[in-house]
């Protein structure tokens, strides 16, 4: 029917709104099949990962497990023994000198090398000209720390003749090898790694830039001097990257192996002073053929690194503060 309006138009009936129609069984077939090749393309382009994943790192990873507990020498079949080779490490010299070497690496080096990247992470945090130049310069030790290259330059600064000695000289210091040394040995490879502060500095530079200015700002106001605004504001605001650093070089730190293996020439001399516990996972795997040791000695550092890992973020719960709390 039609409508008189006030105007004495005609007007139109409102036609109803119209629904959506139902999709067809065809569409909706269609559609399935759409999905279902999108999924097939997604397991397509993951396999390459998958396959990586499988073949480099769970399958050599279960593979070592079992030989764990095997006699192997990658030349005849694998005898099982059961645990002897976990309990030979707690008669092994050499074992227990590899421990005392690497904790004394991780447990100096990191805290020195994370302190000396914050400093200068706060220097440059200043504004300083030509800072994308400072970073890239600073950053470049972290590319080549633990390459070759670097490991025989160290040599040729800390040898007997090297670089340190000769400027010692000029002073009418004589001193013997830093490398031949095993009071000093260990402490070249300390430098070195604190040397390689890069990579962490960046980190610290992106969370200072983060620290919003009106708290440092507001401190200022009420009186407190830098060092208080540094102590109170700055730090428990970087506690959550102080914390991811200190995870990250250390777990790097217990693995560190090409430094000690060149600056030393594979030996971990002199006296194993320099014998990182990947140096002589490596001796006894692929220099004395004994893979089944060293798998189990690979499985302990994997059970150590885990443990310290967990215990730091444990211990993290009472200094790092996050934001939303």
């Amino acid at each position: 029917m039609t409508a008189l309006s006030d105007r004495g138009t005609i007007e139109p009936p409102e036609s109803p709104p119209e629904s959506t129609p139902a999709p067809t069984p065809a569409k909706k077939r269609r559609r399935g099949a759409s999905h279902e090749r999108q999924g097939w393309i997604a397991h397509i382009f993951l396999l390459p990962w998958m396959l990586g994943m499988i073949l480099v790192t769970a399958g050599p990873l279960v593979a070592s497990a079992v030989l764990a507990f095997t006699d192997y020498d990658l030349l005849t079949t694998p005898e099982f023994i059961g645990f002897d080779n976990f309990t030979r490490m707690a008669e092994d010299e050499r074992f227990w000198a590899a421990v005392r070497v690497t904790l004394l690496y991780v447990v100096v080096s990191v805290p020195l090398q994370l302190g000396f990247a914050l400093f200068l992470a706060i220097l440059l945090d200043k504004g300083l000209r030509g800072l994308s130049l400072y970073r890239s310069a600073f950053y470049l030790p972290s590319l080549l720390g633990g390459s070759v290259a670097i490991a025989i330059l160290w040599r040729q600064i800390f040898g007997d003749a090297g670089l340190i000695n000769t400027a010692l000289a000029f002073f009418g210091i004589e001193a013997d090898s830093w490398l031949q040394n095993p009071d000093t040995a260990p402490w070249t490879l300390i430098v070195l790694n604190v040397w390689t502060f890069g990579s962490p500095m960046v980190i610290f530079l992106a969370g200072l830039r983060q620290i919003p200015e009106e708290l440092l700002e507001a401190a200022e106001v009420d009186g407190a001097g830098r060092v208080r605004r540094f102590m109170s504001i700055t730090i428990p605001l970087l506690t959550p990257i102080i914390f991811l650093n200190l995870i990250l070089q250390m777990i790097s730190a217990f693995q560190a192996f090409t430094q000690a293996h060149v600056v030393s020439g594979g030996t971990g001399g002199p006296l194993d002073s320099t014998l990182f516990y990947t140096l002589y996972i490596y001796q006894e795997g692929f220099r004395s053929f004994d893979m089944g040791y060293a798998a189990a000695m690979a499985w302990v550092l994997l059970i150590v690194i885990a443990v310290a890992t967990g215990a730091n973020f444990i211990a993290s719960r009472r200094w790092v503060y996050y934001g939303d709390e």
